[in-house]
């Protein structure tokens, strides 16, 4: 058995969820599943192909980033997913993307506003940009952990997003659910203005997001 043999195989599975869903184009984008008992960190490889990855080809890390466990190099973002986990310690998955729309946004440093309610997913009305950094660096990291606040999820200038949640199921639905947003935004701004939901708008869909699914 594999230390976080569980931890390992969802993120086998997610990196294979993000490239079939075209979150993610080759090997980039990243993913990450927290333990909650011991903290460790299983994390997907630098560079590896998710088709012919297995559960052994993750790394585990532990919270200051050195390698408990395994045979491959990890992340070039292993500092991003470890400074994220301390800083939001109740998060337990982070899935980072290069998402088409996302990244259209991100590369105009826009932030991703309340077009639609599925906004709600991340917890706040707008989801800022953190500046422009170069990948796999601790000045990155500093970067998205200074600008995202309160929100789960984050754009990335020039580069990409991440989104985080309390499981694998619930970081990775916030990708896709901002993705789904910044289309949206993109495609209203093609032809005009969108309309923006205010204040009291996303706060009656904030209570309805507090019901809505199984939450699990």
């Amino acid at each position: 058995m594999l230390l976080l043999q569980r931890e390992r195989n969802q993120v086998v599975e997610y990196c294979l969820k993000m490239s079939e869903k075209r979150l993610s184009p080759g090997t980039s984008g990243n993913i990450s599943v927290r333990n909650p008992e011991n903290k460790l960190i299983a994390l997907s490889p630098s560079g590896m192909d998710y088709y012919i990855m297995k559960p052994e080809d993750v790394v585990i890390l532990n919270p200051d980033g050195s390698i408990a466990d395994g045979i491959r190099k990890p992340s070039s973002e292993w500092r991003l997913h470890t400074d994220f986990y301390r800083a939001k310690p109740d998060m337990f998955a982070i899935v980072h993307t290069h998402s088409i729309y996302c990244t259209v946004l991100a590369c105009l440093g826009m932030p991703l506003k309340a077009v639609h309610y599925a906004i709600c997913d991340s917890g706040v009305c707008e989801i800022p940009v953190a500046p422009y950094r170069t990948f796999g660096t601790q000045e990155l990291s500093d970067s998205v952990i200074e600008s995202i606040g309160s929100s789960r999820g984050v754009l990335l200038q020039n580069h990409g997003m991440v989104a985080c949640g309390i499981n694998i199921n619930r970081a990775f639905s916030l990708a896709e659910n901002m993705e789904f947003c910044a289309e949206i935004q993109w495609r209203c701004l093609a032809v005009g203005q969108p309309n923006i939901l205010d204040q009291a708008q996303m706060s009656e869909a904030f209570e309805q997001f507090k019901t809505y699914g199984q939450r699990k």
